[in-house]
């Protein structure tokens, strides 16, 4: 398929997950991609699997923390693929020192804010004024259920820079929308991703009180993603910006 000929995609957070489903997704539909990651490794079995179907892709190690090299990346892949339509803002930490507030150390903090809310801002700095250039484009970032709802549990770090995020969001469709670039987050509820999974898997209890409280009784795939991601980077999302999209199973609409 091809929803996305012509479409130059930079995606963060490459190396493995939702990051290396949605690259690949990306240039499967046609798309010139970009793929950005701490983890070489990750980059290489990324660009494998794109490449099975003969698609473009382009990989850069970078910290996305780090704005000279997100600089470098963004002028990269224009300078390779032309032109910057889409900027896919997937990167994101969570680690298990994360917790209340009472309880987090203000390193940690400082940590999980600059990839997760950092890392975004300067992706958008660098990349929007070229999504500028070639005419408009769409900028899609990765928030999450957890800045839309409380939780008993809290990683209170992580959930801040999910709703930043967000907020950030709708900044960018106001600001940007009359020069034809789109803004808009998704909000993804639990996803089997390597990371989840490894702790679910070594605590049943956990994983059957988190999926008693999904009314689809399942947790997400990378692909439920990476089809809303593939809409939003088209032009049959042309009318569509500043949302927040909950892609949960129906988490957030679960009362008891």
């Amino acid at each position: 398929m091809d929803r996305l000929k012509g479409q130059v995609a930079l995606v963060t957070g490459a190396g493995s997950g939702m990051g290396q489903v949605v690259a690949k997704m990306f240039a499967q539909e046609g798309a010139y991609v970009a793929a950005l990651d701490m983890l070489e490794e990750g980059l290489r079995l990324t660009k494998d699997l794109a490449q099975e179907k003969g698609s473009h892709i382009k990989t850069i190690v970078c910290d996305i923390t780090q704005e000279d090299a997100v600089k470098a990346a963004v002028a990269s892949t224009v300078q390779e693929f032309g032109k910057l339509t889409v900027l896919y803002n997937n990167a994101g930490i969570m680690p298990e020192a994360d917790h209340s507030v009472i309880d987090t150390d203000v390193e940690i903090w400082d940590r999980v804010q600059a990839v997760n809310l950092k890392g975004t801002f300067i992706v958008c700095k660098h990349g929007i004024p070229e999504l500028i250039a070639a005419g408009g484009g769409s900028v899609i970032n990765i928030a999450s259920f957890v800045a839309l709802v409380g939780c008993t549990v809290p990683q209170d770090s992580y959930t801040a820079s999910k709703g930043g995020v967000i907020a950030l969001t709708k900044s960018l469709a106001a600001q940007f929308g009359p020069k034809g670039v789109r803004a808009n987050a998704i909000c993804p509820g639990p996803i089997e991703t390597p990371l989840l999974m490894e702790w679910l898997l070594t605590d049943p209890a956990a994983k059957a009180l988190r999926l008693a409280r999904i009314p689809m009784g399942r947790f997400g795939v990378p692909e439920d993603i990476g089809h809303l991601a593939v809409y939003l980077a088209s032009t049959e999302s042309a009318w569509m910006t500043g949302a927040e999209l909950n892609i949960d199973g129906g988490l957030t609409s679960f009362y008891f």
